[in-house]
């Protein structure tokens, strides 16, 4: 799980969430532990059963419309239990006036109390997507990955075997790098893996003989992009007359990564090879799946019905004394 204090919240996002610390220096270091925020409406009320504590928790115009109704030793009383939890950090949206007890009750409890100008659903809107990032799930993996026909395929194999190469005539060809040697991968949502390149070598590709090669310069910018969606693993190794390879397609092989299941295809080198055309029917015939069109199970399924005919055929003729 990654470290986010509120400081880093404030370097990172301060401008777009239009954020400014009202409490100076204190509490900055705070850890944010969990990518999510509330509204505290009934902590403020007196019921504090259920209070997930280690939320953000922003103050929206009903909850401040609350603490003004209040009178101040009720409404010092009302956020002193509230302050009493060890909350990462407090934020008042709508550029509201602040009540001067919740200055004064967080910076004796050390808590940050910052201030959007943005509305409460704006700033919802803004921060939860960058939250769900900041802690969700994420692994390296050594290899390439492509934009190929639209599906994001990753190449993958032991060093030297052609990855990049095979990539770079992928590029050639009209579709796009998305990361080179280091794909940085992330779950997203429901079972959703997004790659994307290291920031110091996007748009970079190593050749073997060559070096490194800056592909939007030699391709255009259209040759690459930031980031992918993770549909399909191909897995490329060295010829083995011992090793057992799908020949029909009708295993459906799958892997996991973060624990999502993707679909697998496990390609055997030999000299004469077209790898790349193997990967752009790879990336086809997933598209066709995906459209519920699958080619190996028609033709077993054609197969299988002309074989129950020729039984039938069989039987009737065996049976047929004339």
């Amino acid at each position: 799980m990654p470290k986010l204090t509120v400081r880093d919240l404030l370097a990172q996002k301060g401008e777009s969430l239009q954020l400014e610390p009202l409490t100076g220096e204190v509490g900055l270091d705070r850890a944010i532990t969990v990518p999510e925020v509330s509204s505290p409406g009934l902590v403020l009320a007196g019921f504090t059963r259920r209070f997930a504590s280690k939320r953000l928790h922003a103050l929206g115009e009903t909850e401040i419309s609350y603490l003004q109704s209040l009178s101040a030793d009720a409404r010092r009383q009302s956020l002193e239990k509230f302050l009493s939890y060890e909350l990462p950090c407090v934020i008042v949206t709508k550029a509201q006036p602040v009540p001067t007890e919740l200055l004064q009750v967080s910076q004796q409890r050390r808590i940050p109390v910052l201030r959007t100008k943005l509305k409460t659903a704006e700033f919802y809107r803004r921060i939860t997507p960058f939250l769900a990032e900041m802690f969700a799930p994420s692994t390296t993996v050594h290899g390439s990955l492509a934009d190929v026909f639209g599906v994001g395929v990753l190449f993958i194999g032991r060093s030297g075997i052609g990855k990049s190469e095979c990539v770079l005539d992928l590029v050639e060809r009209g579709h796009r790098l998305v990361a080179d040697d280091v794909v940085h991968i992330t779950e997203r949502g429901q079972d959703v893996l997004i790659g994307r390149a290291d920031e110091l070598t996007y748009r970079h590709m190593e050749i073997r003989g060559v070096g490194l090669v800056d592909i939007s310069s030699l391709f255009g910018i259209q040759a690459v992009r930031r980031q992918k969606r993770i549909e399909v693993v191909v897995e490329l190794c060295d010829w083995d007359n011992a090793r057992e390879v799908d020949r029909t397609g009708l295993d459906g092989a799958t892997t996991k990564i973060l624990g999502v299941d993707l679909t697998h295809v496990m390609v055997p080198l030999n000299p004469g090879k077209n790898i790349t055309v193997i990967s752009e029917v790879v990336a086809l015939n997933y598209l066709l799946r995906w459209n519920g069109v699958d080619p190996a199970q028609r033709l077993n399924e054609r197969l299988i019905q002309r074989m129950a005919e020729q039984r039938e055929l069989r039987e009737y003729l065996s049976e047929d004394y004339e």
